[in-house]
């Protein structure tokens, strides 16, 4: 195998990474049916959390009660509540705040809780925002995502929201690589806080 050969399977098993079968596009032109069955699968996977159990449950349970329901329609747009609620992913290179440069603080869209801040931001090339560290070790919660036939990192927001995945592909100092969908986050730029 060649170089660009070789290149060309890595890029591409990056990118694959952090996609699932389906898209929210593809999810959106599927008849009703299928797309609801793909979302149901895509929530329903078991999941062995990283933290506590009783922790990381309650807060899914949180998001299904129906207070938080409604919050949850009430705040979000419906791409943002298929990302966050359901475990969509938005279409890669769609998102403003793949190219975000200013200084300020990402925030998940379903709190407001800040999870990540611009200097730990890097181009990842996938399409999505990434970066290399939470902003604190607490700020997100880490489950285990057996879905889209792989095992993966998925990263929630302290109110249960999927924000996306972390990979072991990163850059230093921790060589790792968030890989966020933008309708999960808010960007906040210093000048406004």
């Amino acid at each position: 195998m060649n170089r660009s050969h070789t290149f060309s399977l890595a890029l591409a098993l990056m990118l694959s990474a952090c996609t699932p079968s389906l898209t929210l596009e593809d999810q959106a032109q599927m008849p009703s049916s299928e797309a609801e069955a793909s979302s149901a699968m895509s929530s329903s996977s078991s999941s062995t959390p990283k933290k506590s159990a009783s922790s990381s449950e309650a807060v899914k349970k949180d998001v299904s009660s129906s207070s938080a329901s409604k919050k949850w329609s009430a705040d979000l747009t419906e791409d943002q509540i298929a990302v966050l609620r359901d475990g969509g992913t938005e279409t890669p290179f769609t998102s403003p705040l793949v190219d975000e440069h200013r200084k300020g603080t990402f925030v998940s869209a379903d709190c407001g809780e800040p999870v990540f801040r611009s200097e730990q931001k890097f181009d990842s090339g996938t399409g999505w925002p990434s970066f290399w560290s939470p902003i604190a070790p607490d700020a997100v919660i880490e489950d285990t995502d057996t879905t889209a036939g792989m095992t993966r990192t998925e990263i929630r927001s302290k109110c249960g929201g999927h924000l996306g995945h972390v990979f072991n592909d990163g850059p230093q100092p921790t060589g790792l690589r968030y890989c966020i969908n933008g309708l999960a986050l808010k960007f906040i730029p210093d000048a406004e806080q």
